[in-house]
């Protein structure tokens, strides 16, 4: 959640974010007002508490003849601290409901609008062209033998499917890349659960707008992690770190699960848009004033990755309402699909600064050892969707499909990839 003295003090900053994601401003008024009624709920009863403690000494030392009429009023105000606790207590639970449905606040430099409202940052290499008709990435890993939709299906259902072969050893080959990149640059490997308890889920953000698109196991009240983003967030809460050596910084290969809901109809071919794909995602705790900072490095990793497959992308600066509840700001990078004549989506790295830590309970010493709320970061390094990018941009007119020679290693050394 935001900071709520950020409400308070400037209302005008969240009214303005709200209108920017195109949510409703009347919150903040909302919220103001259960403010008030709350602070004041919470006076009251510290007065009539602080009443009944100067009553009580009082009885004991009272003359007889006076002591009924003070136990008479000891009981009536008595009465009245429990109503105002009462009052409290619904006070405080309408105001913290409301203001936990708040979002983050939006980065001033953020582009304004809806999902096409993005700003392109800069491009990278030229769409792929070829001289032959090419084949879409279902047909081409279909002939490699490295899918099989009809069986996912009849086994799953739709959107499900099994990766064979060197479809297997592309995704494999892809995460165990992803991994040693992140080696390289000093963050600490995590396998992370699958399922979280409701509170991380709801920590992360993740409950608000999009939660039917979470599976959520009833008789257990687990969820299902659409991104190892959840159990990495939930790693720290409820403690403090130490962030004087630097941020930390995590990378978390994981399994993730969405239901899409609302989604059907839209590339329901191939494994663009489906229930379940495998993941590495960084994960990074900093401190708030370098969160900006650290954000640019998890962009520039993200890049490092994209030059190893050796596909055309784009960078673009994500518009204020398509940020999702918990990120300040996000950049995506879309990679080229030369069947689909545009750019999709390969990676994405938001700045959440403390949104998602005041929620969690994860905090930092400052200089002066005192614990204040740290900020969170994270950004994707490898996804099974890469495989797509891969196939369609490096497919040859055979069939075959080079393969980047970063991966090569990571792939039994194969250079070309032939149909079966």
């Amino acid at each position: 959640m935001i900071d709520p003295r950020t409400l308070r003090e400037d209302p005008e900053a969240v009214r303005a974010s709200q209108r920017a994601r195109g949510e409703d401003e009347g919150v903040v008024d909302k919220l103001l007002s259960l403010d008030s009624r709350r602070r004041s709920s919470i006076a009251a009863a510290d007065k009539l508490r602080n009443e009944q403690k100067l009553l009580g000494k009082q009885i004991p030392k009272a003359p007889p003849e006076e002591k009924q009429q003070l136990l008479a009023t000891a009981k009536e105000l008595a009465a009245q601290v429990k109503a105002a606790e009462a009052e409290q207590n619904t006070a405080s639970e309408e105001f913290d409901t409301l203001f936990r449905t708040l979002p983050n606040l939006v980065h001033p430099d953020a582009p304004v609008g809806g999902e096409d409202d993005f700003t392109v940052l800069k491009h990278v290499g030229e769409p792929t062209k070829f001289d032959f008709t090419p084949r879409d990435h279902l047909e081409l890993l279909e002939a490699l033998g490295g899918v099989d939709m009809e069986r996912g299906a009849k086994v799953s259902g739709s959107r499900f499917y099994f990766l064979t072969g060197i479809g297997a050893q592309l995704q494999l080959g892809l995460l165990n890349m992803a991994i040693a990149q992140a080696l390289e640059n000093g963050f600490t490997p995590m396998i992370t659960p699958s399922l979280v308890r409701p509170e991380v889920m709801a920590g992360t953000g993740f409950l608000g707008s999009h939660s039917s698109e979470i599976y959520h196991l009833e008789e257990d009240d687990l969820y299902l992690v659409g991104t190892s983003e959840v159990p990495l967030a939930g790693f720290h809460s409820d403690e403090i770190l130490d962030l004087n050596d630097g941020s930390k910084r995590y990378a978390g290969w994981s399994s993730c699960y969405r239901r899409e809901a609302g989604s059907y109809g839209k590339d329901t071919r191939g494994i663009i848009r489906v229930h379940q794909f495998d993941k590495v995602e960084m994960f990074v705790y900093a401190k708030p004033g370098e969160a900006e900072a650290e954000h640019a490095k998890l962009l520039g990793w993200e890049e490092q990755m994209l030059a190893k497959i050796e596909v055309p992308y784009r960078v673009i600066d994500t518009a204020t309402g398509d940020l999702g509840t918990s990120a300040h700001r996000k950049f995506d990078c879309e990679a080229w699909i030369p069947t689909q004549d545009t750019y999709r989506e390969l990676t994405s790295t938001s700045n959440c600064t403390t949104f998602q830590a005041r929620r969690l309970s994860i905090r930092y010493r400052d200089e002066n050892g005192k614990p204040q709320i740290a900020a969170t970061l994270n950004g994707t390094l490898a996804t099974t969707r890469w495989i797509v990018a891969i196939v369609e941009n490096h497919q040859q007119e055979d069939g075959s499909v080079r393969v980047p020679e970063a991966l090569r290693p990571f792939v039994g050394g194969k250079e070309v990839l032939t149909p079966r």
